[in-house]
């Protein structure tokens, strides 16, 4: 039975989750924590990394800041877009503000901009605010 390993965004353990259970809301087998929360979560860059890094599935990141307008604008776009791609996808969110080391070491240059990491490797990036149906044809495509 083929399995997909994630990191929890809580407790940075990696959990082994077999295919079929991927729709069934998995949990940390650590902290108990949902391995696919119905929303994005705010990670840090210790398991931002470390997800990124060793993630079967494909993880994408806005990197975001609290003083930003179109990032306000995006952040509800991002939250369903989450939904939607359940299963498919994780999507989690980076404050810059908090940690502009991150922000650096992923060269980012504006705000909001989405990363889309891929088994250890960044495979896209965009910029800009994107509604739900954007966001979702970009991870997608």
């Amino acid at each position: 039975m083929a399995a997909k390993t994630l990191t929890c965004l809580s407790c940075a353990q990696l959990n082994r989750v077999p295919d079929d259970k991927l729709g069934a809301n998995p949990k940390c087998a650590t902290c108990g924590t949902w391995l696919l929360p119905a929303k994005p979560m705010d990670v840090d860059p210790a398991i931002l990394q470390k997800a990124a890094q060793n993630d079967d599935l494909p993880l994408v990141v806005d990197f975001w800041a609290p003083w930003c307008g179109p990032c306000k604008m995006k952040g509800p776009e991002f939250s369903k877009a989450a939904k939607k791609l359940s299963g498919k996808a994780r999507l989690v969110k980076m404050n810059t503000q908090d940690h502009q080391s991150t922000g650096a070491r992923y060269r980012i240059k504006g705000i909001p901009t989405m990363v889309a990491f891929e088994r250890g490797k960044e495979k896209k990036r965009k910029s800009g605010a994107m509604r739900e149906g954007q966001i979702v044809g970009w991870v997608k495509g």
